[in-house]
């Protein structure tokens, strides 16, 4: 019964995206403010989340940053792997309804591996960045439901191909970089700079 709400409620979308592609293409963005007093960047949630709790990013404590427990603030490398665990979450869960698995419960894990010299510029040679990301899921399906191993593999494989965060890591985008300063002269004159590049 899901399965038919879900269908019935996305295909009048996936018909405008098929008549008109550009309806599909969407920019999503992300707001995040500095100030002077830490070595943070407090996030906007947006409106879509409206009530949800900031969240604050900081060092992480091998990179100097306070604790977390203490500070509240989040590693950002913990939260990309809290932005891959959600988007596969729900991907995983709509590709299950949509193939009509019933999910009774389960976990879904991300792991990555970085190597903080290379963040901290104590070695050239080392890399920044996650080397290696671990995604993993665990189901358990209600009782009684007969769920064949090649349902399983179709729902991972679809999971995969449209989970978009995992696809944007995989597949790396055209990335582009820039950097705007401003700041008042002496006499009241603002001068700005800027720089930016294509990565």
């Amino acid at each position: 019964m899901a399965s038919a709400a879900l269908r019935e409620k996305q295909a009048p979308i996936k018909a405008s995206y098929k008549s008109d592609p550009s309806s599909a293409l969407v920019t999503l963005s992300s707001k995040g403010t500095l100030d002077s007093s830490s070595i943070t960047c407090k996030l906007d949630t947006g409106r879509q989340i409206q009530g949800a709790k900031a969240k604050l990013a900081g060092l992480h404590p091998k990179a100097g940053g306070d604790d977390p427990d203490i500070s509240g603030e989040l590693c950002s490398g913990d939260m990309l792997l809290e932005a891959l665990v959600a988007c596969a979450g729900v991907t995983l869960k709509a590709v299950a309804t949509a193939l009509d698995i019933p999910i009774k419960s389960g976990t879904v894990t991300a792991e990555g591996d970085l190597d903080f010299r290379g963040t901290m510029g104590v070695d050239r040679e080392a890399p920044v960045g996650f080397q290696g990301i671990r995604l993993g899921f665990e189901i358990k399906l209600e009782d009684g439901a007969e769920v064949d191993e090649d349902k399983i593999e179709k729902l991972g494989k679809l999971t995969e191909r449209y989970c978009v965060v995992l696809q944007t890591i995989v597949k790396k985008p055209e990335v582009r970089v820039s950097l705007r300063s401003s700041q008042n002269s002496e006499d009241g004159i603002e001068r700005g700079l800027a720089w930016g590049q294509k990565i």
